[in-house]
């Protein structure tokens, strides 16, 4: 088969100074040693039925004259933009073919003397070619106020030839091998540290992120800093954005703070993030909770809890009803003491305005199902039939697979009976299904409703039904509970009032709110039986009822 002029073929051996595959074999042109510069004929210019050149592969190591390279001509690389003179400054050689094209840079390394080269066949072929010692550009630099460390050899002589631009001289940079050469780093930690700080310009993709750190704890939190650019890495960055883009990354590099501690710039960002937090209303029966905590968050969990019969679920419901109207958002429900046709039930009663326990048999199933059509026809509120089974692994991944299908609010009601089924005792069965929740929360970015039930009063004290307003030391179960929820709002309702208006008023009180930090009494709800809804009350009409 004929080929192609200016093919490249492979290497092969100079009879002129021995080196074994320094020449580039193209099927047309003389050939050149890469070595010495010798010419070679092209046995392919004349090609003869009995015309064979011996082709070797390319090694990896040994077979690279290191004394040899010192040799070889610098170049400028005019399609990276960097000049000859900034080449000649660290001594990067160059490979040509045989039309004196660049085919290979080798760059030097070496902490005293060169003591090898990394050789990159062009496009993005790397071997080595003798030892590669310390870091590249080392030999150039000994201390001073400010050394940047980047991720390649040509992003180092990209920031090279940015200071060299912008002050006329060059400032101290080297490179890694690589993005996983730490290993020189750490090798050359002390040299490292003569600087006064050491500023990390490290490949913006993820092998660049995923050194980072460990290149940043190598150099040490009183040294490094970190450098952002908007490209890949420096010499992208030069060539998108010139020479001041380069040093104003430099400048503006900020301190380096290990992972979860906080400081600089990076804390400016996260009280923009609080600032632009959107706060999600409750319903307006819970008015007086908003006045206190603002709403509800994505990324948070919301903890309600009351005793038995005070009026939990009737509140969910309304708030499921309110985002459903509100917003465009699934909701999802995990109701563990509530069938699923129960719940639809209740939200169809809600819906008409109607107590269907009392009335449902006078209401036609056409008006039923218009008032089920307009709550659940969009598909946005989502149920999960546990049928018997809360084990804590499969609960979990179905919570979390409501959140995959776009749940942004989900409400699990309660928490007790989810943890039910946990290995191991009852406060680390809550621990963990609370540290889950958190999770997923900060995971998928949802808000997270949670109701608890409450301790048994002891003592003879004055029982939660008869309207006592719990504290956060009332929640049943571990600590975990009132130390992850966000905001902790309870409700107290008097059953055994011969006071109507009293025995259907809940009075709400907000126990904790981390958003706010404001807490205290939020008015309360009246219960409607005809209708079945909630309606809010700035004044519950009941004091509490404290301990005898």
């Amino acid at each position: 088969m004929a080929k192609t002029k200016g093919t490249f073929l492979g290497h092969a051996e100079c009879a002129a100074c021995g080196s074994e595959d320094n020449v580039a074999v193209y099927d047309s042109g003389p050939l050149t040693c890469m070595g010495c510069g010798a010419k070679h004929p092209n046995p392919y210019d004349n090609p003869s039925e009995d015309t064979e050149f011996k082709l070797v592969e390319k090694k990896q190591s040994a077979f690279v004259d290191v004394s040899a390279v010192d040799g070889y001509s610098t170049r400028g690389f005019k399609e990276r933009g960097i000049p000859k003179d900034i080449c000649d400054y660290f001594q990067v050689r160059s490979g040509v073919d045989s039309s004196n094209n660049i085919i290979e840079h080798y760059y030097p390394y070496g902490v005293d003397d060169i003591t090898g080269y990394k050789v990159r066949t062009l496009p993005k072929d790397f071997r080595a070619a003798g030892t590669l010692e310390g870091l590249f550009g080392q030999r150039n630099f000994n201390g001073g106020k400010r050394l940047v460390v980047t991720e390649g050899e040509l992003d180092a002589m990209a920031v090279a030839y940015a200071s060299m631009k912008k002050y006329g001289k060059i400032y101290p940079v080297v490179s890694l091998p690589s993005a996983s050469g730490t290993k020189a780093l750490l090798e050359q930690r002390d040299w490292v540290r003569q600087f006064d700080e050491v500023v990390l310009m490290l490949d913006n993709d993820e092998a660049g992120k995923a050194a980072l750190d460990k290149a940043c704890s190598i150099v040490g939190i009183d040294k490094a800093k970190i450098a952002k650019l908007k490209e890949k890495d420096a010499n992208d960055e030069l060539l998108k954005h010139g020479t001041d883009a380069i040093m104003s990354a430099i400048w503006d590099a900020q301190p380096w703070s290990p992972s979860g501690i906080l400081q600089g710039d990076t804390l400016w960002e996260k009280f923009l993030d609080r600032e632009a937090t959107e706060s999600i209303p409750y319903p307006p029966c819970m008015e007086g909770v908003n006045n206190l905590t603002r709403g509800m968050r994505y990324g948070e969990v919301d903890l309600f809890t009351s005793g038995t019969g005070s009026g939990k679920s009737t509140m969910i419901k309304e708030i499921v009803l309110h985002l459903n109207e509100t917003t465009e958002d699934k909701i999802g429900m995990i109701s563990l003491e509530e069938g699923p046709g129960d719940t639809v039930e209740k939200f169809i009663g809600m819906q008409l305005k109607q107590n269907l326990t009392d009335v449902g048999a006078e209401i036609s199933q056409e008006d039923k199902r218009a008032a089920f059509e307009a709550v659940f026809s969009s598909n946005r509120i989502i149920l999960l039939d546990h049928q018997g089974s809360v084990a804590d692994g499969s609960l979990m991944d179905k919570i979390e697979t409501m959140c995959l299908m776009g749940c942004k609010y989900l409400i699990l009601d309660h928490l007790t009976i989810a943890t039910s089924e946990v290995e191991g005792d009852a406060n680390s069965a809550v621990d963990k299904v609370m540290s889950d929740l958190l999770k997923i929360a900060k995971k998928h970015n949802v808000w997270l409703g949670v109701i608890s039930h409450l301790r048994k009063t002891s003592g003879g004290g004055a029982a939660f039904e008869e309207g006592k307003i719990p504290s956060l030391d009332d929640i049943k179960g571990s600590g975990s509970i009132k130390q992850i929820s966000f905001q902790v709002i309870a409700f107290a309702r008097n059953l055994i009032s011969n006071d109507e208006r009293e025995k259907n008023t809940i009075k709400i009180r907000v126990l904790k709110s981390r958003f706010t930090g404001r807490t205290g009494d939020a008015g309360g709800a009246f219960y409607e039986a005809e209708t079945g809804r909630l309606q809010y009350v700035e004044e519950t009409g009941f004091k509490d009822i404290t301990e005898v």
